[in-house]
């Protein structure tokens, strides 16, 4: 008998299970109160309630979804997307919101096979525009926009 459960649901359903059981954990200290007077611990562990939920939902529902292999793992985009964050953790300091953003999506966008270098450029100027509006213009946080 052949197996028939969807490999990267049911990964996905366990990786949420387990993600919301360790928030569940982590709030364990926080009172929770009731719904009319909410302690600082309310929310957390009802959101880690509603992820297990949905990752057990997703488990079942991968149980019997039909077989589908685990995909392949593509380095590329795993090596970009995760040095883009990396590069946003240790650029923004020195280069500031509008330089770092530009960079950020520019090397993210590389992730893509089909990446156009205009198309990529335009876009890092649009979010990084985006970025410095959002954050420091309406939202008023004290992030630098430029290195000097």
């Amino acid at each position: 008998m052949s197996s028939r459960v969807n490999v990267p649901d049911f990964a996905f359903a366990a990786f949420l299970v387990a993600i919301g059981a360790l928030a569940f954990v982590l709030a364990g200290d926080l009172a929770v109160g009731t719904a009319a007077s909410m302690g600082p611990g309310y929310v957390p562990r009802g959101l880690a309630l509603i992820i297990m939920v949905y990752g057990a939902a997703l488990g079942i529902r991968a149980a019997f979804a039909g077989r589908q292999a685990f995909p392949g793992i593509e380095l590329r985009p795993l090596l970009l997307i995760s040095g883009s964050v990396a590069l946003f953790a240790v650029v923004l300091p020195l280069a500031g919101l509008a330089l770092t953003s530009f960079a950020v999506v520019l090397c993210a966008g590389y992730a893509a096979y089909d990446v156009q270098v205009k198309e990529n450029v335009i876009l890092a100027v649009a979010l990084s525009a985006f970025a410095v509006v959002l954050f420091v213009a309406v939202l008023g946080l004290p992030i630098p926009i430029w290195p000097w």
